[in-house]
């Protein structure tokens, strides 16, 4: 089912009737071969899964490797796709929000997006949207066996103005005219990860702006109302009055419309911590800013497979079970029902984040607890 949001770009509204939320969870689109990847990261042709597999028991208990239900499935096969999809609309699950990368002047990682998803017979019975994840990468970051200790810059996102002329196009063009694109008020959504780096291509936040208003007049020649802005960076808990004013220059000078935060924010090896400093970081935020901020709930955090010298205290692992994740699916749900003024969005990280612990795919450990906890709040 394709829901239609009937609320301004600014997000102040909520539709007056039909489905209630858009139950939304990141994709991480690393698990399939592609031409950057297989040079720079992962040689054997089967993407981050080279790294996954890798992955091993840190102390008692551990789970790692994490091992898929459904085998190693590359994530640009329309096949396994269409599986995705209706597992997800099954449980509750009725939005995909597509990481998106530019890197080198070329897209990154995007045939999961248009072999996988857009090649599924199915893909128009799920609403989806794209989150441009700009931020930088390092050598050793995405794969340490390679490049052990090299942290020197092996993706920039910086974009020229030229580039970002090709990526306002591609990004119109390509997707936003799509029935099931995600549009707020007839304002296709795009996140954005990280606005300071938005800033750092253009120099100022001035010349920023009128990048963003380039954006914005492309996408309305297009016939569109407009562009719905959201931020995707995790929240800090930590927030000084300084951060505070710049936070809120970003949001008047760039006509960000919303928060959504790509995990909740911090850490704790404890998972029930963990959720309550999401909802104490989200809370702050809500305060300090008048912006919607759509609720995250994280399933977890295990990058270990990606760093060999982390150990017990960097992974969440203690009451870490799919009731607990439940339990803070329906203090969002909550959050949601009690802001009716603004669209009903809960994002879950992730959908298939298995490098970082967080997805909602089944796995040999937990089966399908994960979905069925969302289709316990959802359905």
């Amino acid at each position: 089912m394709i829901w239609a949001l009937t609320v301004p770009c600014s997000g102040k509204d909520r539709p007056a009737s039909g489905d209630d939320y858009y139950v939304c969870a990141y994709v991480w689109p690393s698990c399939h071969d592609d031409s950057l990847s297989h040079k720079y990261l992962w040689p054997e042709g089967n993407g981050e899964w080279e790294v996954i597999k890798k992955g091993n028991p840190r102390f008692p208990g551990h789970y790692q490797p994490k091992q898929p239900l459904w085998g190693y499935e590359h994530d640009d096969d329309p096949r396994v796709v269409e599986k995705w999809i209706d597992t997800a609309l099954k449980y509750g699950v009725n939005t995909f929000v597509y990481d998106w990368y530019w890197f080198m002047d070329y897209p990154y990682l995007e045939g999961a997006l248009n072999d996988g998803f857009l090649g599924a017979k199915n893909n128009e019975k799920m609403n989806f949207y794209l989150m441009w994840a700009n931020h930088e990468v390092v050598r050793n970051y995405w794969n340490y066996h390679i490049y052990g200790d090299d942290t020197t810059l092996l993706f920039d996102p910086k974009v020229t103005k030229e580039q970002f002329k090709k990526i306002v196009a591609r990004l119109i063009n390509r997707y936003f005219k799509r029935n099931n694109y995600v549009k707020i008020d007839g304002c296709p959504v795009l996140g954005i990860f990280d606005m300071n780096q938005f800033v750092r291509s253009f120099g100022t936040i001035e010349e920023a702006a009128k990048a963003m208003d380039y954006f914005r007049a492309e996408v309305k020649k297009a016939g569109f109302k407009g562009l719905h802005i959201q931020q995707n960076k995790g929240g800090v808990g930590s927030m000084p009055e300084d951060f505070i004013k710049a936070q809120q220059e970003l949001i008047d000078k760039l006509g960000i419309n919303s928060h959504a935060f790509y995990n909740m924010g911090g850490f704790s090896t404890d998972y029930l911590a963990y959720g309550a400093m999401g909802i104490n970081i989200r809370d702050q935020w809500e305060k300090a800013f008048s912006i919607p901020i759509f609720p995250t709930v994280s399933i977890g955090w295990d990058d270990s497979p990606r760093f060999p010298a982390k150990g017990e205290n960097d992974i969440t692992h203690y009451n870490q079970t799919p009731r607990a994740f439940e339990s803070f699916l329906e203090e969002a749900k909550q959050y949601v029902d009690k802001h009716p003024h603004q669209p009903p969005f809960i994002m879950i990280n992730a959908w298939n984040e298995w490098i970082e612990g967080c997805y909602l795919l089944p796995d040999r450990y937990y089966g399908y607890g994960y979905l069925e906890a969302v289709q316990h709040v959802f359905r």
